[in-house]
C-alpha cells in the first residue's frame, strides 16, 4: 500500500511516500524544507515534488498519515487540513499520529528526552523508552522539565540544551514522515476506516476572539 505522510508540527514542512506491506515498510522519497512562516506556501511543493520523486500519483495513494502534533496552532492546522482534503478528495483514509511519537522512534533504543520548540521560551516534550513512550506529551519551560532521560534529540533540545542538561543528538530534528507512517502501519494495514485528525495543541491558540464591545456610555 503507497502512503503519503505530511507533518507541519514543528518549523519543517515535511511530506514523505512509502510502501507499506505485511513484510515491513520501504521509503520510496521524503523532503523537507524549515521555515516556520511559510507552512502554508511550502507544504503543496513539498508533496508534489515527494509524490514525483517516489513515481507516484495522488490517486496510486492508498492511505494519509498526518503529525497531529503538539505543535503551534497555524502550522500544525496547514498539515491537518491538506491531508484530511486529501483523503477525502481521493477516498483513502486519513490517520493521525502525535509528532512527538514520530521523533522517539527516530531516536532509536535507550532512554530519550524528545522536545520540540513551543514558542514563548517553552518546549512541547515527552520521554521515550527504545522507541516508545513512557510519558504523556506535555509543554512546559525547559528549566522545568526534570527528564529522566540519557540524551535528547529535537528541534526544542538543541535550542536549550544548556538548560536541560543532557547530551543532544543533532542527527534527528524534525518527525521523519516515514517513522510516522511506521506508526501508523496496523490501522494501514488492517484498512481501518479514517480517523478525525484532532490537533494536540495542550494549549489555547495565541488568536482569540475579540470580546464583546462594551456599551458605550452617554
Amino acid at each position: 500500500m503507497l502512503v503519503l505522510a505530511l507533518d507541519t508540527a514543528t518549523p519543517a514542512s515535511t511530506a514523505a511516500v512509502a510502501h507499506v506491506s505485511g513484510a515491513g515498510l520501504h521509503g520510496l522519497a521524503e523532503r523537507r524544507t524549515v521555515d516556520p512562516r511559510a507552512h502554508g506556501e511550502l507544504l503543496a511543493p513539498q508533496i508534489h515534488a515527494t509524490l514525483e520523486e517516489a513515481g507516484v500519483r495522488p490517486g496510486d495513494l492508498d492511505a494519509i498519515v498526518a503529525g497531529v502534533g503538539p505543535g503551534p496552532f497555524t502550522g500544525l492546522r496547514v498539515g491537518l487540513a491538506t491531508a484530511a482534503s486529501m483523503g477525502q478528495a481521493l477516498g483513502v483514509p486519513a490517520y493521525g499520529v502525535c509528532s512527538l511519537d514520530g521523533l522517539g522512534r527516530a531516536a532509536g533504543p535507550g532512554r530519550v528526552l524528545v522536545a520540540t520548540d513551543a514558542r514563548r521560551r517553552e518546549i512541547y516534550y515527552a520521554t521515550y523508552v527504545d522507541g516508545h513512550r513512557a510519558t504523556d506529551p506535555a509543554v512546559d519551560k525547559p528549566s522545568n522539565v526534570r527528564a529522566d532521560a540519557d540524551r535528547a534529540v529535537g528541534e526544542g533540545a538543541v535550542k536549550y540544551s544548556e538548560i536541560l542538561g543532557l547530551p543532544i543528538d543533532e542527527h534527528v530534528l524534525y518527525p521523519p514522515g516515514v517513522a510516522l507512517i511506521a506508526l501508523a502501519a496496523d490501522r494501514i494495514l488492517g484498512r481501518a476506516g479514517s480517523e478525525p485528525l484532532t490537533p494536540l495543541y495542550l494549549r489555547r491558540p495565541d488568536a482569540v476572539e475579540p470580546s464583546a464591545r462594551k456599551p458605550v456610555l452617554p
